[in-house]
């Protein structure tokens, strides 16, 4: 069954491409037709292509792994960063730090400062700074939290990235592309399609347009997050019952053993009658 259907996207405008004039022609698959100088997309295909993203994106986040969401757009930021919170995942939506993937460790320096300011106004170190030095590291603390907050959690390079407009973060897709890292796009018909992994071909400028496909994908990260639970809680019922049986076996060993010395001894000579 789908995950989504094609009145859906059309009510939230996944249809509307960019002017003609502005158009890639290898998005030229993807279009339907052309109306009023727009280029209407093939919502049939967006359709087959949420449902072969959504499934990779299950198996992922089933393997307990991480994608992290890309999206700068001002009108989008902030659906993409409700949904991929909704799921745990970590999520970019302020300007693209360069280097974030190929030089992940630098950024990962970066987490920890901000992890250490707090730690050290906690426990009363900067209690003895200036008011102007106490600004100044509270100010740091801000810009810190704004760019890098939403990737806290993020300790290793993610398995996948989830790109709203591949044109406008294509330093981010670039980064993917050279580590190996599938990339999943929501691709306009004014983009370039081709280093992206898996292609959404839609509307990559409404706020509902992303909506509704982040709607989608996300429920089906949610089904692999639900499922790695559960084969987790199965495994350990199995071997909390295979410890119990061991258990079980190493007391009876005993009382086994002792019968079979006492069948094994000699039964012992009646005394003779006086």
């Amino acid at each position: 069954m789908s995950r989504t259907n094609f009145d859906q996207l059309l009510q939230a405008g996944c249809h509307f491409g960019h002017l003609k004039r502005k158009w890639n022609p290898a998005m030229a698959p993807y279009i339907y037709t052309e109306r009023n100088g727009i280029h209407i997309i093939d919502l049939h295909k967006t359709v087959a292509k949420i449902d072969e993203a959504a499934d990779a994106l299950k198996q992922i986040a089933k393997s307990g792994k991480k994608i992290l969401f890309v999206g700068t757009k001002k009108q989008t930021k902030d659906v993409i960063a409700e949904k991929a919170a909704s799921v745990n995942m970590p999520y970019v939506i302020e300007r693209w730090p360069g280097g974030m993937l190929t030089n992940f460790p630098t950024i990962r320096k970066a987490v920890k400062k901000m992890a250490n300011i707090d730690k050290l106004m906690a426990d009363g170190t900067y209690n003895n700074l200036s008011k102007r030095e106490l600004l100044q590291v509270t100010r740091q603390r801000a810009k810190l939290e704004k760019n890098l907050g939403s990737i806290a959690d993020l300790t290793r390079l993610p398995s996948a990235l989830f790109v709203v407009d591949v044109l406008k973060e294509q330093i981010a897709v670039r980064e993917a592309n050279r580590l190996g890292i599938p990339v999943f796009g929501i691709v306009d018909t004014n983009s370039e399609p081709k280093n992206i992994d898996f292609i959404i071909p839609a509307n990559d400028d409404a706020k509902d347009s992303v909506e509704a496909i982040l709607n989608a994908c996300c429920a089906a990260i949610a089904e692999g997050v639900e499922e790695r639970k559960v084969e987790k809680a199965d495994e350990k019922a199995a071997d909390a019952q295979e410890e119990a049986e061991v258990e079980e076996k190493a007391a009876k060993r005993p009382a086994r053993k002792a019968r079979k010395e006492e069948a094994e001894a000699p039964a012992e000579e009646a005394a003779p009658a006086e």
